[in-house]
C-alpha cells in the first residue's frame, strides 16, 4: 500500500511539472495579444480568489507577522514573474524555461553567500555546468543576447524567494502565507497595468491562458504539490520538479510553437544535468540544496 501511494504521489508531482511546463507555452501567444502586466494581474487575482474560495477561513490565520513576511515574499516573487514574462515575451518558451531552471543552482549559492550555509562540492560542479549551458544558449556571434538576461534575473529572484521562504515560513500557516503572497503580487501587477489603462483578455484564447495559469498552474498545482510532497522524500520531490524545464521544451516542440536549435538543445541539456547534479539525493547530513516547500507558480 505504501508503494502504491508513493507511485501515485510521483505521478501527481510529474503532472504538476507538465502543467508548469505547459504554462510557458500557453502564455507565449497570450502575452502577444495582451500586455503582460494585465495578463499577470488577471491571472494572480483569479488565483488568489480561487484559493480564498476553497478555504474562506484562511483569513483567521492572518497575523501581522504573516502579513508582513507574505508581502515581502510576494514582492520578491512578483519581481520574479515580471522578469520571467519579459524573457518569455522576448525569447522562446523553451529558452525561458531553461533559464528559469537556473534557480536550482542559484539557491544553494545564495544560502552560502548570505547565510554562510555549507554546501556540497557538487554544487560548484553543477554551477560550472549551468554556466556553460547558459553561455551556449545566450552567446551568439554578435555577443550575449540581452533579452535572455531577463531569464537569468528571474532565476536569481526565484532563488532569493526560495531562500527567504525557507527562513521565514517555519511556524506560519503555509496556505495563508501563499494567499498573502498571491494577493500582494496581484496588487503590484494592477499598479503596473494602470498607467496604460486596464486591458482585459481580448478573446477566448487569452482568457483560456489566464484561467489555465491561474487555476491549474497556481491553485491546483499548489494542492497537488502539497499532497504529493507529504508522501515522498524531500530529495525525490526536488529532483522530480526539475522536469519542468524538460516538459517546457518538449511541449513547445510538440505543438509546433518552436524548433529547437542545436545550441539550445546542448545548452538546455547542460542546465538540466546541472539541476540533477545539485538536487540528487545525498546522505551527508547537509540541508537540501533547494527547500521543497510548496512553490507558488
Amino acid at each position: 500500500m505504501k508503494q502504491k501511494v508513493s507511485t501515485t504521489a510521483v505521478a501527481a508531482l510529474v503532472l504538476v511539472t507538465i502543467i508548469w511546463g505547459g504554462a510557458f507555452v500557453i502564455m507565449k501567444p497570450a502575452i502577444e495579444q495582451e500586455p503582460f502586466w494585465d495578463f499577470l494581474a488577471f491571472r494572480f487575482t483569479i488565483a488568489t480568489l480561487a484559493m480564498i474560495a476553497i478555504r474562506p477561513q484562511v483569513f483567521k490565520a492572518f497575523t501581522p507577522k504573516l502579513l508582513l513576511r507574505g508581502s515581502i515574499l510576494g514582492a520578491l516573487l512578483g519581481a520574479s514573474y515580471i522578469t520571467q514574462t519579459i524573457a518569455l515575451e522576448q525569447t522562446t518558451a523553451a529558452i525561458t524555461g531553461f533559464l528559469t531552471g537556473l534557480y536550482v543552482v542559484a539557491t544553494p549559492l545564495l544560502t552560502l553567500i548570505f547565510f554562510k550555509q555549507k554546501t556540497r562540492k557538487r554544487v560548484w560542479f553543477g554551477s560550472f555546468l549551468a554556466l556553460i549551458g547558459l553561455a551556449t544558449i545566450s552567446i551568439t556571434g554578435g555577443g550575449v543576447e540581452i533579452s535572455q538576461l531577463w531569464g537569468v534575473a528571474c532565476a536569481v529572484l526565484f532563488a532569493g524567494h526560495i531562500v527567504l521562504l525557507g527562513r521565514w515560513s517555519p511556524g506560519l500557516n503555509s496556505y495563508a502565507l501563499t494567499v498573502v503572497q498571491l494577493g500582494f503580487i496581484a496588487v503590484i501587477l494592477w499598479i503596473g497595468a494602470a498607467p496604460d489603462g486596464i486591458q482585459p483578455p481580448p478573446n477566448l484564447e487569452v482568457w483560456g491562458a489566464v484561467l489555465f495559469t491561474a487555476i491549474l498552474a497556481t491553485a491546483f498545482a499548489f494542492f497537488m504539490q502539497t499532497w504529493a510532497q507529504a508522501r515522498m522524500e524531500a530529495s525525490r520531490g526536488a529532483v522530480i520538479m526539475t522536469l519542468e524545464v524538460v516538459f517546457t521544451a518538449l511541449i513547445a516542440v510538440l505543438v509546433g510553437q518552436e524548433v529547437l536549435t542545436l545550441k539550445t538543445v546542448i545548452g538546455g541539456a547542460l542546465i538540466v544535468v546541472a539541476m540533477f547534479v545539485v538536487e540528487w539525493p545525498a546522505k551527508d547530513g547537509l540541508p537540501d540544496p533547494v527547500p521543497v516547500d510548496p512553490m507558488v507558480h
